[in-house]
């Protein structure tokens, strides 16, 4: 019998999670403005440097790694098996590669194809609420729902079929690409779910692996794994192994505080968080003179300095809100937190609709401190829809 400790759920992991998805909306949306300072944007891959957008994703995939422990533990008290857990952990990854690949393919489509490239943009959305909808659980209705996804699964096969992309001169089918934001989220969730459901609460094994996938990313920077290029394109550990470096260092945290936290002060798991992020920060400031900074070439230096950041907030989030009880503050956040996909996909919506209708703002409401204004007011009304549409029983789930 699993015992309560081990499926306690801390509020700072949805708060750090509405918070990080409340931002992403904010940084995803800088491109509708004129004037942005240039520390708030993407660094270009050639730059030494990080701005402030480039922070945003290591940090969700950060809350990835918080989140998997608990959610596995949450799942074996309800009596699942390792097996059953296996399969949810490959649907999940299945559904987040399949979104990632139509939203990335979307980034290149032609304006050749049959239908509008928005009107494409659409159909990809409602395509995916349809599948992934979190219907009720009403078994007289199972044969209307089952038909719905049947519909949604139809609208995404008809808009891979008549997809177009690339140039006008060099038109091109679907292809994987980088995966998309969805995809590499599906990617290092896989990795990541299985090792700890391989391995669990052993902290020293947790880190073993955390660790692997720093030195891997090192060495493919040094130029080490270069006997294995031959199989990049075919098998390989998503960013180099930045990406589950991030989630793993998630779940260092979770599984430090689910095996210590009966048996530690709560101030010495605060100093662990901390101590561990003065660790990340010393090995991506120790790195960046080999490899620059750099989120577009996942350098070592930005896995370490956006790592510092995560567990540093994370820690500033137990705090205040496990420790101190401060929550009221996010309430208004909290759908971003509990319906992460829908709140990400609803600015596709958005940003398709008003380009049909050819609505845009004045130039000086999307420009400079005015703009981001405006921005940061976007982000918070897609939150605040996704809680409403949440209300009237619309919410993916995966």
């Amino acid at each position: 019998m699993t015992s309560k400790s081990s499926i306690i759920r801390l509020d700072s992991i949805d708060i750090f999670r509405a918070l990080t998805m409340f931002i992403m909306i904010f940084v995803n949306d800088l491109w509708t403005l004129e004037g942005v300072p240039q520390w708030l944007e993407h660094s270009a891959a050639k730059d030494d440097a990080m701005g402030f957008s480039d922070i945003i994703f290591p940090c969700f995939l950060f809350i990835v790694g918080l989140s998997i422990p608990f959610a596995i533990a949450n799942r074996k008290s309800k009596g699942d098996s390792d097996l059953t857990i296996i399969r949810h952990i490959v649907e999940r990854t299945v559904a987040l590669l399949l979104m990632g690949i139509f939203t990335v393919n979307l980034e290149s489509a032609n304006d050749g194809m049959i239908i509008s490239t928005y009107v494409w943009e659409i159909f990809m959305v409602i395509g995916f609420f349809l599948i992934w909808n979190v219907y009720p659980d009403k078994p007289e209705n199972k044969s209307v729902y089952r038909l719905l996804k049947f519909i949604g699964l139809l609208i995404l096969i008809g808009l891979a079929v008549i997809y177009k992309g690339g140039e006008a001169d060099h038109i091109v089918w679907m292809q994987t690409h980088w995966y998309g934001i969805l995809g590499l989220i599906g990617w290092t969730y896989l990795i990541c779910a299985l090792v700890y459901l391989l391995l669990g609460d052993n902290v020293a094994l947790i880190i073993l692996v955390w660790v692997f996938f720093a030195v891997f990313n090192m060495a493919e920077f040094s130029g080490a794994l270069g006997f294995l290029h031959q199989i990049r394109p075919h098998v390989w550990i998503v960013g180099s192994g930045s990406m589950p470096g991030f989630a793993m260092g998630g779940i260092i945290a979770s599984v430090i505080y689910r095996k210590y936290s009966k048996q530690m002060m709560p101030t010495t798991f605060l100093l662990v968080l901390i101590g561990l992020g003065i660790l990340s920060f010393a090995y991506g400031f120790g790195t960046r003179p080999f490899w620059g900074i750099s989120k577009i070439r996942a350098t070592p230096a930005w896995v370490g300095i956006c790592s510092g950041i995560s567990f540093i907030a994370f820690a500033f989030f137990y705090w205040l809100t496990d420790l101190k009880g401060k929550k009221s503050w996010a309430e208004i956040l909290k759908p971003a937190g509990t319906s992460t996909l829908t709140c990400y996909l609803i600015p596709y919506i958005w940003y398709a609709v008003i380009a049909l209708a050819g609505i845009s703002l004045p130039i000086f409401l999307r420009t400079g401190i005015i703009g981001i204004i405006k921005s940061l007011l976007f982000s918070l009304v897609v939150v605040l829809i996704t809680g409403l549409i949440n209300r009237i029983g619309i919410k993916l789930k995966i």
